[in-house]
């Protein structure tokens, strides 16, 4: 019995994390990796890639996708739909909601409103991005637009991830004018100009002289896009470090303060985490982190934060944002100084330690002030580690838990079933 006492408060412990650690792992999830599986939906796959809504999808961890097969996508492709207003309409039968076999055969009263990635734009007006559910006479489910005809059907389950990601087959597209309706051309925007005229100058100017990142940008704009550009003074300020960037480093900076998918602001508080950037490219994260305080959006890397302080444009499918700062990707720079000294102790003569007039004399543990945030190295690249790879290249977000394959739950199985045997004995 003394042996069961004393592990008792142990399990008490551990078990509760590693259930969390078991958690996270489940809620990982790839939409296109899932319908790579299914050949007859490869052009819907392919066209939530090319919206960049796959990206949107898999950082939701409660979803449904209405998937339809190629022989119904070719017919919509077929309408000449410029890709932003295929977007809308793909993004209708995206759903902020589980719905697996089960569940829609199980609609309490038979119908169900459920909001969608088209609702969350906010460009649907009233509840025009909402889809209507009914569990309909004879097993039928029938889905449609609030207000419209329930013209399309469950036709079966292709992938079920409970309760995190459910890929169903629909019979038809959903009918929507809203979301048909035409969107403005990207290439008639004039990025460089809309920033210019709002406080980006320096950062425009850059981007103009830079053939590459200017490319990316463009070709980027159809399909949905978020920039992160630093008002002129910040970018002044950076210049000099700007300049010591290798040719090829530089297009990947101007890459890295944009993201490929559209964000309103109400979005951006909304979907808190990290995101893929235009620069991310495999192991090359490029990543930066959302996050809200109130109505206060900031921006986060290994390296430093800066604050949206103000909307120059915010159209889909074009969103641009300005910052305080320059926003630094750790893969290409590096701090200079180690972690802040702590505050001296007060004078025991009792002056302010705050008083904007040092004392005469030579001050006692008097140490140098830390440097600012954007205050980082010459050198145009991270320090290198023993075997060659930039330290912490590939290691995940400060303060996030990630768990990659099964092999890892596994280890947590049995570390589970050793605790709970241990425990019995």
């Amino acid at each position: 019995m003394a042996k069961k006492n004393i592990l008792q408060p142990t399990i008490s412990y551990i078990l509760p994390l590693l259930l969390l650690l078991l958690a996270v792992n489940s809620h990982a999830h790839n939409v296109t990796r899932l319908l790579a599986n299914h050949p007859s939906f490869s052009s819907f796959n392919h066209f939530l890639t090319q919206t960049h809504l796959a990206d949107e999808i898999n950082r939701r961890t409660t979803i449904t996708v209405c998937a339809v097969d190629n022989s119904v996508m070719s017919f919509l492709t077929s309408k000449g739909y410029s890709i932003s207003t295929l977007k809308n309409i793909i993004s209708l039968h995206v759903l902020l909601d589980y719905f697996g076999t089960k569940k829609l055969h199980q609609i309490r009263d038979g119908s169900a409103l459920a909001a969608t990635l088209f609702q969350a734009t906010g460009a649907a007006p009233g509840t025009t991005g909402f889809v209507n559910i009914t569990d309909l006479r004879g097993g039928k489910v029938g889905f449609g637009p609030d207000g419209g005809d329930l013209s399309s059907f469950f036709v079966k389950s292709i992938e079920e991830v409970p309760y995190n990601i459910s890929i169903i087959q629909i019979s038809k597209v959903l009918p929507s004018e809203t979301a048909a309706a035409p969107t403005p051309a990207p290439a008639e925007m004039n990025l460089t100009g809309i920033m210019s005229a709002h406080g980006c100058k320096v950062f425009a100017e850059t981007l103009l002289v830079n053939p590459g990142a200017s490319k990316t940008y463009q070709d980027s704009l159809e399909g949905g896009m978020t920039v992160f550009c630093p008002g002129d003074d910040a970018m002044k300020g950076f210049l000099p470090k700007y300049k010591n960037l290798t040719a090829p480093k530089k297009e990947v900076f101007l890459e890295f303060l944009a993201v490929p998918t559209y964000y309103s602001m109400a979005m951006l508080k909304s979907n808190n985490g990290p995101m893929n950037t235009l620069a991310t490219d495999g192991a090359n994260k490029f990543e930066l982190t959302v996050q809200n305080d109130g109505e206060q959006v900031t921006l986060k890397t290994r390296l430093n934060t800066v604050k949206i302080v103000d909307t120059l444009i915010d159209e889909q499918p074009l969103a641009i944002y300005a910052t305080d700062k320059v926003l630094l990707p750790k893969e290409l720079f590096k701090a200079s100084a180690v972690e802040a000294p702590a505050p001296a102790p007060a004078p025991e003569d009792g002056d302010v330690a705050d008083s904007p007039k040092p004392a005469k004399g030579k001050a006692k543990g008097k140490k140098k002030a830390a440097p600012s945030p954007d205050s980082f190295d010459e050198s145009d690249s991270p320090a290198e580690g023993p075997d060659g790879v930039a330290d912490d290249a590939t290691a995940d977000d400060a303060g996030a838990v990630r768990i990659v394959g099964g092999a890892k739950a596994g280890l947590v199985v049995s570390l589970l079933c050793l605790f709970a045997s241990s425990w019995l004995l």
